[in-house]
Formats: C-alpha cells, structure tokens, sequence
C-alpha cells in the first residue's frame, strides 16, 4: 500500500543519495538566472518571484505592458516530470482565464491549442520550448529559451491585439 509514511521513507532513501539535492538546488540557480537575465534585458517587463512548486513544476511569470493590461501573464515553466521547458499564457485568476479561452475560440491559432477550461489546469495556451534540455551547456540553454519564449510571447500579443 502506498502510504505517506513509505514515501517518505523512499523519500529518505533518495536524498541520502544526494543527487535529488543537487539537481534542485541547480534547477532554481539556473531558472534564477534566467529570469534576471531576462529582467535585465527586456526592462519594461514584469517579472514575477520564482515560485519553486512541489517538485512538479517551477516557473516565473514575465510578462509585457501590453499582455498585463488584458490581466494576462506569459509562465515559463520546467516541467519536472517531463524534464521540459515550457511557455504558457495564463490569466491573473479564473474567471480572466475562461474568459480569455471563451474570446479566443473558433480564432485561427496556428500551431497553438486552446486548453480547457477545468480544475488543475492553469493555462490558456502552453507550448513546449525546449524538451530534455542540456543543462550541461547553461548560456546555449538560455539563450534557446530566451529566443523561443520571446516568439511565444510576439505570437500571443498578435493574437491578443485585435
């Protein structure tokens, strides 16, 4: 039976390894990294805190003028379990969300699907930026990210602006 107190026993087991501690610790370096790198570069951006998640995801919230005025905030998120990067627009709350999806669909989206509408979902629109990313290679992985997240982010304010 999979109870709490055998995950956490396995739980246990694993950290003594040390190897869950030091892919974490260098997980929230680099997505710290990024975001400033990003906040440095492109000013007029807002740029949320790192929110680290339950080891299933981490993200940070960068969004343009342009998106925050419609309530709307652009994610990049690591996806734990599938070890991927991804871009997500989001509403600031449910209702901004529905709403949103509501306005966007039977629009030409492109390569973009509409999420649906229930609990657990977060997002209007998500795409994946980069899959089993090379952390070995830190500054190409943020630059691959930078200039992917950044085309996510034109294509969702072409879609948004009319």
């Amino acid at each position: 039976m999979d109870t709490l107190n055998s995950n956490i026993q396995e739980y246990q087991r694993q950290l003594e390894k040390g190897q869950i501690q030091k892919a974490y610790k260098g997980l929230m370096t680099f997505m710290t990294g990024l975001a400033a790198d990003l906040q440095n570069r492109h000013a007029d951006y807002a740029v949320s805190s790192l929110y680290p998640g339950y080891m299933d995801m981490t993200y940070f919230a960068f969004t343009p003028p342009a998106l925050r005025e419609q309530k709307l905030k652009i994610a990049l998120v690591y996806v734990h379990e599938k070890n991927a990067f991804e871009a997500w627009l989001a509403g600031s709350n449910r209702k901004v969300q529905a709403d949103t999806i509501a306005r966007l669909s039977g629009k030409p989206l492109g390569n973009y699907v509409l999420s649906a509408v229930s609990p657990g979902v977060d997002s209007i629109i998500e795409t994946t930026l980069v899959a089993q990313p090379d952390f070995d290679s830190p500054e190409t992985l943020k630059q691959t990210l930078e200039d992917r997240f950044l085309a996510f982010i034109r294509d969702m304010e072409k879609l948004l602006g009319d």
